[in-house]
């Protein structure tokens, strides 16, 4: 009998290196918080690379929470970068988007 092949093999690669990206700046106090998090994955193909990162930040779940964190300058925090890279648990974290980052890579 003959051997039949997929006409449209699949392979599954592994998504490969990321850089995992926390940026931080003083708030109206002074206090150094979070800017934004972010993720991208380091292209493989070799040339240079332009890639625009979403940024976003955690937000309190409840307005007194809000409140207490922008008096004490303790904004929420992701302690694991994996939460960022992986995205695991994210979907029932409240997050705001935070504006963009550009970064450009040089393969070779």
């Amino acid at each position: 009998p003959w051997c039949q092949t997929p006409s449209h093999p699949h392979f599954h690669f592994p998504a490969g290196p990321q850089i995992v990206l926390s940026v931080y700046g003083p708030d109206f106090f002074g206090h150094d918080v979070v800017r934004g998090y972010g993720a991208v994955h380091v292209p493989f193909v070799p040339g240079r690379h332009k890639r625009t990162i979403a940024m976003f930040v955690p937000e309190s779940s409840s307005r007194l929470q809000q409140l207490t964190s922008w008096f004490t300058g303790r904004r929420p925090e992701f302690t694991d970068p994996k939460v960022v890279a992986q995205g695991e648990g994210r979907e029932v974290t409240r997050v705001r988007s935070q504006g963009f980052v550009t970064i450009s890579f040089n393969v070779m």
